[in-house]
């Protein structure tokens, strides 16, 4: 599957192979269990985060795999989106500390 980041104008195709969207389960579900007890999404705390909140919480960790050119962990976030959001083909991630600013990318 070809996932497509967008940050600011570098756009970034990762490629996440299928057997691994079955093999990352358990590190998926451990990343929904630390988000289970909140998180800080830019200036505000949110208790529960909801589907999209997640996707954007991880598109921010995406965001800091593609810029330490971590491919390994940036296919891991890309799948769990993929995953998360059926239909989503990507992701518009806000580099400027926004994070509820990301947007999911639909064909």
């Amino acid at each position: 599957m070809r996932f497509k980041a967008i940050i600011g104008e570098q756009v970034y195709a990762i490629e996440v192979p299928e057997d691994l969207l079955r093999e990352a389960a358990e590190f998926h579900a451990k990343l929904d269990r630390d988000m289970d007890r909140g998180w800080q999404m830019s200036r505000h705390f949110v208790e529960q985060p909801d589907r999209l909140q997640r996707c954007q919480i991880v598109a921010d960790k995406l965001l800091t795999s593609l810029m330490n050119g971590n491919e390994a962990t940036a296919m891991l976030m890309a799948g769990y989106i993929a995953l998360r959001m059926p239909g989503a083909t990507g992701v518009n991630i806000d580099a400027t500390g926004e994070m509820q600013n990301t947007e999911l990318l639909y064909a």
